[in-house]
Order: C-alpha cells, then structure tokens, then sequence
C-alpha cells in the first residue's frame, strides 16, 4: 500500500485488510485530526482498506 503522508512524504506498506483508523494510530495520527482519501475518494476512518489500495493523509487546518 502506498501512504502519502500530510508533509507530502511517502511511504509503502504491506498490510493486511484493516479499516483506516488502525492504519493512522499505527502511524501514531490521531484519525480526529485528518481526513483520508483512498484511491483518490475522501472516506471515513472505519472503511477497509486492502494492501492494493492508495491512501493520501490531510491534515485539517485552521486559524483565527
């Protein structure tokens, strides 16, 4: 699998089917501060991603 990283680094990965909330706290990201898109779609942290699949992190960002 390969993982794009919010600071644009990338990372390959073989893991088995796991739901995205897994993938980023073994990434130590907290899944309440980014939103993932898998092969280009934005979805939610409790889909299954498989090893063949391509996840992109985004971190939000905010002001004031």
């Amino acid at each position: 699998m390969k993982i794009t990283l919010p600071d644009k680094i990338i990372i390959e990965r073989k893991i088995q089917p796991s739901v995205i909330r897994d993938i980023l706290k073994s990434l130590d990201i907290n899944p309440s501060s980014v939103i993932v898109a898998k092969n280009g779609n934005i979805v939610p942290d409790d889909v299954i991603i498989e090893d063949a699949d391509e996840l992109k992190i985004i971190a939000f960002a905010h002001g004031g």
